[in-house]
């Protein structure tokens, strides 16, 4: 496996188990937002909730493509697409003010743009034949 997928993958990995735990502490903080305005803390759960399970993902597809599988390549970089829409509307809406989610973007583009070098293409091509 090139530098490059390592890389890619430990930071693949570090970023979903970040994403975990940003999610059960989110999980706290929506209960308690549940018990003094419902309406708000049920929305924030569900957004929790759904943080929660592209984490997971995350994680999963990350370890997958450490195994040569390139679904899971394509996966990440749609995942990464995901993020750059969220990032923007995330700045639309705090009016250019927020800018919380753009570092974790620019770190996933990166680890993106690592799966897709030369180096790691050639790396999924000679897998190919295994599966």
């Amino acid at each position: 496996m090139p530098t490059e997928l390592k890389v890619s993958y430990w930071i693949w990995l570090i970023g979903g188990l970040l994403g975990l735990l940003g999610g059960v502490i989110g999980l706290f903080g929506s209960f308690v937002l549940i018990a003094f305005a419902p309406p708000i803390g049920l929305l924030v759960l569900l957004l929790v909730i759904v943080a929660l399970a592209l984490a997971t993902a995350q994680i999963v597809l990350a370890m997958k493509m450490k195994e040569g599988r390139e679904w899971a390549r394509f996966a990440l970089t749609i995942l990464v697409g995901i993020s750059l829409v969220l990032t923007l509307i995330s700045a639309g809406v705090a009016d250019g003010r927020g800018g919380g989610s753009l570092p974790g973007f620019l770190i996933s583009l990166v680890a993106t743009v690592l799966m897709w070098l030369p180096n790691a293409q050639a790396w999924f091509v000679a897998n190919r034949a295994r599966f």
